[in-house]
């Protein structure tokens, strides 16, 4: 089992806790991740944490795809791998929703599906580095001959040679998009995974294998759950402190109608709670959204507690399937509870 830490994207300052970065990788992490919304971007942090850490991984979970094209973010990722002195840098895709492609981006919402694939076909195609680039997908065409091309367009290959091996892995929930994820992908960033969901997801995992038709399986495809870990005495105000966020991308993240957060709290098998949710949310009752959350539903997505409450509720992520575990918090003591009862320590 695999750890990770999380340090997401920045609020109105930006702050990397290189300190925690530089303990977890001392204590024998795996990765660290960054992450984008609309502010910070997931990728320029890494160059930075890459300068003054020597070992851990460094992961973007995730960078949007309306952020950039696939060149670019083949290239962003083999910079940063260069610079990191090779073999470091995972770069994570996702493609966020419609209100920030759209709202931020000025782009359409589209088709997604074939996006992502046309996006991670693109990027394997630079990495490689076997011939010049060429694409002919439903999304993505290169050289580009559409609407306002000159025509003078030419296939070209990355002058940086590049480490051909650059795993790309996705954040993804949605049936068409784990299965992308197992047929094309080196890992995944399962979306609102609990322990016990992995059940719902093995048929589209495997069906991916099969549409990869080179033989792969489990064992070919890490696969990092997340979640908060947190130690306290006071288990429900740090419940209650979880709720906001969740009421906002359950209730308010999108249009009623699509709201990818919301359909992952009814497949986590609260349906009643996510339409309350929403519902009191977009009316603008947004205390009483928060409050028709359940403690469950909040205490089952991460680890709250004292130590030994952590220590047994971790067996249930330990045999959920997941090959890893990325560790959300801000406090250097959890960062080495989780060492301990992982056994990252002797392996560092």
């Amino acid at each position: 089992m695999k750890l990770g830490l999380s340090i997401g994207y920045s609020g109105a300052r930006l702050q990397i806790p290189i300190e925690r970065i530089k303990l977890a990788e001392q204590l024998g992490y795996d990765s660290v991740w960054t992450a984008e919304a609309y502010g910070s971007d997931a990728i320029t942090p890494l160059a930075w944490i890459a300068a003054q850490t020597e070992r851990i991984r460094l992961g973007t979970g995730i960078m949007q795809l309306a952020g950039r094209a696939p060149a670019m973010a083949a290239m962003q990722a083999q910079t940063v791998d260069a610079l990191a002195g090779g073999g470091r840098v995972i770069a994570g895709l996702g493609v966020s929703g419609p209100q920030i492609v759209e709202g931020w981006y000025g782009e359409p919402w589209g088709k997604p599906y074939w996006r992502l694939r046309d996006y991670i076909q693109i990027m394997r195609k630079v990495n490689r580095r076997e011939d010049p680039v060429s694409h002919d997908g439903r999304e993505y065409q290169l050289p580009y001959t559409g609407e306002g091309a000159l025509g003078i367009g030419k296939p070209l290959m990355s002058i940086l040679h590049t480490n051909r091996d650059l795993p790309i892995w996705l954040g993804s929930g949605s049936e068409a998009t784990v299965k992308l994820t197992a047929e094309l992908c080196d890992g995944w960033l399962p979306m609102h995974f609990v322990p016990g969901r992995m059940d719902d997801f093995r048929p589209w995992v495997e069906e991916g294998f099969r549409r990869a038709g080179n033989g792969k399986s489990w064992s070919d495809l890490e696969i990092l759950g997340r979640g908060p870990v947190l130690l306290t005495d006071d288990i429900k105000s740090a419940l209650d402190a979880v709720k906001p966020g969740i009421a906002l991308y359950a209730g308010g993240m999108g249009h009623k109608d699509i709201n990818f957060h919301n359909e992952h709290m009814k497949a986590r098998g609260y349906p009643e709670v996510a339409e309350k949710v929403q519902e009191l949310y977009l009316a603008g009752r947004k205390q009483e959204a928060i409050d028709a959350i359940p403690d469950e539903y909040v205490d089952e997505a991460g680890l709250y507690g004292s130590i030994e409450r952590i220590e047994k509720r971790w067996e249930a992520w330990a045999d959920s399937g997941i090959t890893g575990f990325v560790v959300n918090t801000n406090q250097e003591e959890a960062v080495q509870l989780m060492a301990d009862i992982v056994g990252t320590r002797s392996a560092a």
